[in-house]
């Protein structure tokens, strides 16, 4: 019953984006890509570590650890980014997933997914936020391990990423894109997603 209603995810909530790219710049194990739109000659811009959590396979897009804006703090996150229908089924982390990440030799602390626009977005709690943005500053390495979504178990092998120049890299990011206290809502959870598909299929 799920795999239908997925299908329908971009088709629900995508947007076009249009805009002028800038080059990508490489600060130290991050990637920095800016996009300036015509019109209010603001920029919207993706800070990434340049390894992948998992890499693209076929049609499905990876999951990447990122640096995002969430009210302000610039947190980290694990994203799956410009889901299409044949890539569909990283949705089911909208419903289902958690991301585990930890900054050694810090605990661990888990990032519920949810959906924003045709990206799934998996950051942390509201009460883990303002941890999760010290110790990213701090850390020179990072694990993550995703569940759920049809993804792998809670047993298995986080992802080890090395970190370098992260300090510099939020720098330039928050110059080209500031953080906004005042910043839209959050990414749908579970209920929410299932909520909005259900108004676009006009069920309810």
């Amino acid at each position: 019953m799920l795999r239908p209603i997925l299908a329908l995810v971009p088709l629900a909530l995508a947007l076009p984006l249009s805009g002028r790219a800038a080059p990508d710049q490489e600060i130290g194990a991050w990637r920095l890509a800016c996009v300036q739109d015509k019109m209010t000659d603001q920029a919207a811009c993706v800070l990434r570590h340049k390894d992948w959590v998992e890499r693209p396979s076929g049609a499905v897009p990876g999951l990447a650890l990122e640096v995002i804006d969430r009210r302000g703090r610039l947190v980290p996150a694990v994203t799956a980014r410009d889901l299409t229908l044949e890539g569909a089924s990283r949705g089911m982390l909208a419903l289902t997933g958690t991301a585990q990440l930890r900054f050694p030799p810090n605990r661990m602390f888990e990032m519920p997914c949810g959906l924003d626009g045709r990206s799934v977005v998996c950051a942390p709690a509201p009460e883990d936020a303002a941890r999760a943005e010290q110790e990213l500053l701090a850390a020179d390495r990072a694990l993550v391990r995703v569940v759920g979504g049809g993804g792998e178990s809670s047993t298995a092998d986080p992802t080890e990423l090395r970190l370098a120049g992260t300090k510099d890299a939020l720098a330039r990011f928050a110059k080209e894109a500031p953080p906004n206290p005042s910043a839209g809502p959050e990414p749908l959870d579970a209920r929410g997603l299932l909520q909005r598909l259900l108004r676009f299929l006009g069920t309810n």
